[in-house]
């Protein structure tokens, strides 16, 4: 059967694959291969600049090109040779050597890969990859959602709303500031991630040089690993590794990518209940149905998908960050199996920001339905009248309170007014307290 958008098996790669096609730049298999590609030939390059063989500026040029112009045609030519070799990175290699001859400097061509292993190549490709996908799509597409969470903070800063504890009525707040708590979540979170480093592996057979030192006793091939991977790709460079790389830090990312996306979780559903609530409304489409059984239905369906891949996703980065720092003795080959999934978490990470985008589009504020819920749940200023009361030192003003509105079906305003009236205070403190109103008592926090 042929593979398209209907055929294919992952969702990612068929309903969601125009939302995420870009991404295929970073984890596919064509993406794995180009990136090996371009760290073979970054390394070739700086063994000549470091004077172990010369390398015409022109035939640098040629090499860079190679990398810039890589092809799915070349792609397929690496695959045809793996399928002899029965060796992924030792098909780049001989692909690499066949561009040497191609370009007149065959007699160079066994400095292409010179005293490495093959995770040299991928614990350097990957980490790369890995890290132009955060740095061009994960982090931008997080911090837009972002900066477009604290324009609607700011843009409903004014806004008061009954506040729910338990579920219950509670202290008043304010629904621009209720935005920003998942502003600072997500903010303080994009922090942390900024400080975990791309860590990469690059030392031959067993992380020692063993076949560099062996072949140049005095070269500071440690010094030189960490020019090569520091200076030259960007990463950090390990400096006591086994065969492959720790993983921790990579790890450490998808747990912070966890955590981002359970914020995003505990965003989503606290929206959804907001509509259910009726404190928003949605736009609607003329042609679009919310249910094939009730007309009126407009269902917070973009809330509800972003939900359902973030677990997805979560579900994904757990295994990532519980297995890949394990491995056996000097290593073991489940590393290469789950490592070609990174991918598929960011695609459904990818898809639900978006969904979120798109269903936050979509709100429209009920302040008519706020403004009700307030008036409706009078006894939520109880906790104000008491704690001026214990400023005064009335007598038991808690308990009092307690009498009057615990378990109560309905406290008015009439109901609060009332009692106010009762109390052995002077006048100015009954007005003091008679202007306390549920849309009015909702403290302060910082500016936003």
């Amino acid at each position: 059967m042929e593979v398209n958008n209907l055929t294919a098996i992952s969702p990612v790669d068929g309903r969601y694959r125009r939302q995420v096609a870009h991404l295929s730049d970073y984890f596919s298999e064509f993406a794995l291969i180009k990136y090996r590609v371009h760290v073979e030939v970054e390394y070739f390059i700086f063994l000549a600049d470091k004077k172990f063989f010369k390398l015409s500026a022109t035939s640098k040029k040629a090499l860079l090109a190679i990398v810039k112009d890589f092809s799915i045609a070349d792609a397929q030519h690496i695959k045809e040779i793996e399928s002899i070799t029965n060796h992924d990175v030792k098909a780049v290699e001989y692909f690499l050597k066949e561009k040497l001859e191609g370009l007149k400097i065959g007699d160079v061509k066994e400095w292409i890969h010179f005293g490495l292993t093959s995770q040299d190549i991928n614990n350097t490709a990957i980490p790369l990859s890995w890290k132009h996908a955060m740095e061009n799509e994960y982090l931008p597409a997080l911090i837009n959602l972002q900066n477009n969470l604290q324009a609607m903070a700011g843009e409903w800063s004014h806004i008061s709303m009954l506040a729910k504890t338990h579920g219950q009525p509670a202290s008043p707040t304010v629904l621009g500031k209720e935005i920003m708590v998942f502003v600072e979540r997500i903010k303080n979170q994009i922090s942390l991630f900024s400080y975990i480093p791309y860590a990469s592996k690059f030392g031959g057979a067993t992380g020692n040089f063993n076949a560099h030192q062996i072949a140049f006793p005095k070269k500071d091939w440690v010094k030189f690993g960490n020019e090569f991977v520091e200076n030259r790709l960007g990463l950090q460079r390990m400096q006591f590794t086994t065969q492959i790389e720790h993983y921790d830090n990579l790890a450490a990312h998808f747990d912070t990518i966890k955590r981002i996306n359970n914020i995003l979780i505990d965003l989503c559903r606290d929206i959804w209940t907001y509509v259910s609530m009726d404190y928003f409304k949605q736009k609607t489409k003329k042609d679009e149905v919310g249910s094939s059984a009730m007309p009126h239905k407009v269902n917070p369906i973009d809330f509800e998908n972003a939900e359902g891949n973030l677990g997805l996703a979560n579900a994904l980065l757990e295994h990532l960050s519980a297995k890949l720092p394990i491995s056996r003795l000097q290593r073991d080959l489940t590393d290469s199996t789950v490592l070609r999934n990174l991918g598929t978490p960011i695609a459904h990470t990818i898809i639900a920001l978006r969904s979120i985008e798109k269903g936050l589009g979509k709100l429209i504020l009920n302040e008519t339905k706020l403004n009700n819920d307030l008036e409706n749940n009078w006894a939520v200023v109880a906790e104000a009248v008491q704690t001026i009361l214990r400023r005064e030192n009335y007598p038991n003003p808690y308990e009092a309170l307690k009498e009057l509105t615990r378990g109560k079906a309905a406290i008015t305003k009439k109901d609060i007014h009332s009692f106010i009236g009762t109390l052995k205070v002077s006048a100015e403190i009954k007005k003091e307290l008679k202007a306390i109103t549920p849309q009015n008592y909702v403290g302060v926090s910082p500016k936003y």
